[in-house]
C-alpha cells in the first residue's frame, strides 16, 4: 500500500461535529490536515443540512415530472446508498453533473450534463480533486472523514482562469461536498445549496479505467 493511502486511513475519523477530535496520525507522521479546521462556518452550516437538500431536492425534481429520470440512475441518486471505501483512488475519471431542484424561478429541477474529465492527485499529504474541462470547474483539497465519506472543500473555476481561487475568499465559489461510494468503481460527491442555479449537485465519478 503506498504511503498515501496509508496517511489517508490512517486520518479516517468518525468525528461529526466541527473540532470534535483530531485526525488519527500514522507512525513517525504527523497529524493529517483536518476538515473541521478548514471548513467556513456557512459551510458547514451547509454540510450538516445536506441529507434535507438532498431529500427535498428529489422531491421537488419527481414533483416536475423527473422520476423516470431519477430512478433510471440508482444509486446514484439513493440518499442512503454510501459504502464503506470512500477515499477515491489517484487517476483520471469521467465527472458527470446532476443538478436538482430550482433556486430559482425559471431554473429546471431537473439537469443531467454530459461528463467531463477529472482528476485526483495526491496534494499536501491530502488529495485533490480538480476538474479539467468546462465552463466551470471545482478544485479543491478532499480530506478523510469516515470510512463511508470524505468531505471536499474547494472552489469553482470559471471560464477560461487558468486556476483556482483560495478557499474562504469567495463564499459564492466556495463549495462544499461529501464523497461517497456507490458501487463498485463509481463514486459521488453530494454538493448541498450550491450557489447558483439548483439547490442540491451530485456528480457522479467514474474512473476512466
Amino acid at each position: 500500500m503506498s504511503s498515501i493511502a496509508l496517511m489517508m486511513l490512517a486520518g479516517l475519523s468518525g468525528c461529526a461535529t466541527k473540532g470534535a477530535c483530531p485526525p488519527a496520525t500514522a507512525a513517525g507522521q504527523p497529524p493529517l490536515p483536518d476538515w473541521h479546521d478548514a471548513i467556513s462556518d456557512p459551510d458547514h452550516v451547509r454540510l450538516r443540512a445536506w441529507r434535507k437538500a438532498f431529500v427535498d431536492s428529489l422531491a421537488e425534481a419527481r414533483s416536475h415530472g423527473h422520476g423516470a429520470e431519477i430512478d433510471a440512475e440508482g444509486r446514484l441518486l439513493d440518499p442512503d446508498a454510501a459504502l464503506d471505501g470512500a477515499t477515491l483512488p489517484v487517476g483520471f475519471y469521467r465527472c458527470r453533473v446532476i443538478k436538482l431542484g430550482a433556486k430559482q424561478e425559471g431554473h429546471r429541477a431537473f439537469v443531467a450534463y454530459p461528463a467531463h474529465r477529472c482528476q485526483v492527485r495526491p496534494s499536501d499529504r491530502l488529495l485533490r480533486l480538480i476538474e479539467l474541462n468546462g465552463l466551470q470547474r471545482p478544485s479543491g483539497r478532499i480530506y478523510p472523514d469516515s470510512a463511508s465519506r470524505s468531505i471536499f472543500l474547494g472552489t469553482m473555476i470559471l471560464g477560461d482562469e487558468s486556476k483556482p481561487i483560495a478557499y474562504g475568499r469567495d463564499v459564492d465559489r466556495d463549495m462544499v461536498g461529501a464523497i461517497e461510494r456507490v458501487g463498485e468503481h463509481q463514486w459521488r460527491m453530494l454538493l448541498p445549496s450550491p450557489a447558483w442555479e439548483s439547490k442540491m449537485d451530485v456528480m457522479e465519478l467514474v474512473p476512466e479505467s
